[in-house]
């Protein structure tokens, strides 16, 4: 795997797709940052490095809930263990090279939500909606599960153009766009007309295939390869007792093993359960538990407080951090407190007439919700950290090169390099 600062994005070069003309949509000198008026008017998307935070912020402004994009390291079957689960799909980054058709089923089968890239740049946006769509327990949000209802009975390539034509997805998507995103893009255009024009095939230089995303994603008992520049979805096979990603993980280690060593950067990224969720449902049951052993310790024994462990100097070594009630802070409402339930264990120890042992078991549980709420201060940290990381990616530093490279001009750097370079 490539490192983050290596990774390369999705160049349109190649890549058989269906193209807008691009218009001229801005209104001033094109050296300047990309506005936010330039990004709606602009009608094309924007390329989006393979970047787990940018993904996340992505996946939240669509309003999908529940969902955390993280890195797959390696394919061993001993990091594949250690991720999250459910898995709900896997991002594939690879340089792209057609495939035979004959692999792909003839129709979209009734059941997928596939939809066919048919805009450049574009595939990350298409890559997430393939996977998330087909994924019923999760919530979409108002907007995509909108759009999913909409684009039920359409073929991969009209819902291809519907995301080409959502503006709540293109907007997000192209939240990240900077100028030189733009001014690239549609150069790439008119460099691919011109290469048309003069009767040059597109897709004849193997070497100037584009990086482009794909995914994999289990539906109904089978693993789907979900390539948005086939025409359909393609059957990797069924699926049983076996983990999925498992299964799936030797597919993508065949294609990564059909490029030469060193010449190509892969990324992979799994789309999995966020363990916030987990985290609060268990700490919810956690604060339910301690509750019901104090309940039952005050029946039991009024003034059990006392055998509580002391300081030092004798004083009550009271937890005063601990939640006894909802946690804003923690997200944690009345509600899912009310909700939680206990578990067998602790139904057999509530029934115990032993004061001292109900304690410990309480002690325990006091230990346990400290290092939960580490974990859940750990995912807001997290959390946090993309969304700075995703602020400072939008943030277009286009202006601040520009002008940095007309001072080195002024006092003769760039000249100097020039002139360095001639000489060797």
């Amino acid at each position: 795997m490539a490192e983050r600062s290596k990774r390369r994005r999705l160049a349109n070069a190649n890549c058989p797709l269906s193209e807008k003309p691009i218009s001229n949509v801005f209104s001033y000198n094109p050296s300047r940052p990309a506005t936010a008026d330039d990004r709606i008017r602009w009608p094309g998307f924007c390329e989006i490095e393979s970047d787990p935070a940018f993904f996340n912020v992505m996946l939240r402004d669509f309003g999908v809930d529940g969902v955390r994009v993280q890195e797959v390291i390696s394919l061993d079957q001993d990091m594949l263990a250690c991720l999250p689960r459910p898995v709900y799909g896997l991002v594939f980054l690879f340089k792209w090279r057609e495939e035979d058709i004959d692999k792909q089923e003839a129709s979209c089968p009734k059941g997928i939500w596939f939809a066919n890239q048919t805009i450049n740049n574009a595939c990350a946006s298409v890559a997430l909606l393939n996977i998330v769509n087909n994924v019923p327990e999760l919530n979409l949000g108002d907007h995509l599960q909108q759009f999913k209802n909409f684009t039920a009975d359409f073929t991969p390539a009209l819902r291809g153009d519907a995301i080409a034509n959502f503006e709540f997805v293109k907007s997000i998507h192209n939240s990240f766009a900077r100028k030189m995103d733009m001014l690239n893009a549609d150069l790439q255009l008119k460099n691919d007309a011109f290469s048309r024009k003069k009767g040059k095939a597109k897709g004849s230089d193997e070497d100037d295939a584009g990086f482009h995303f794909i995914a994999f994603v289990p539906v109904r008992g089978k693993v789907w390869k979900l390539d948005g520049l086939q025409r359909q979805p393609e059957d990797l096979g069924s699926i049983t007792n076996e983990d999925w990603v498992d299964y799936v993980a030797p597919e993508i280690q065949s294609r990564m093993a059909e490029y030469e060593e060193g010449q190509i950067d892969f990324a992979i990224l799994a789309l999995v359960k966020e363990p916030k969720a987990n985290l609060i449902a268990a700490l919810a049951e956690n604060v339910k538990s301690i509750l019901s052993i104090s309940e039952r310790l005050n029946h039991l024994k009024p003034d059990w407080r006392d055998l509580l462990p002391s300081n030092s100097d004798g004083s009550s070594a009271a937890n005063h951090d601990t939640l006894f009630g909802p946690c804003e802070h923690c997200e944690l409402p009345q509600e899912a407190i009310d909700q939680a339930k206990l578990s067998t264990a602790l139904a057999v120890k509530l029934k115990s007439d032993l004061a001292e042992d109900l304690v410990k078991s309480r002690q325990e549980l006091i230990t346990a919700q400290a290092s939960l709420r580490a974990s859940l201060g750990e995912e807001a940290r997290t959390i946090q950290t993309d969304s700075e990381r995703v602020a400072s990616r939008r943030n277009d530093q286009g202006l601040l090169a520009r002008g940095l490279l007309q001072v080195l001009e002024r006092i003769g750097k760039i000249q100097a390099v020039l002139d360095s370079e001639g000489d060797q």
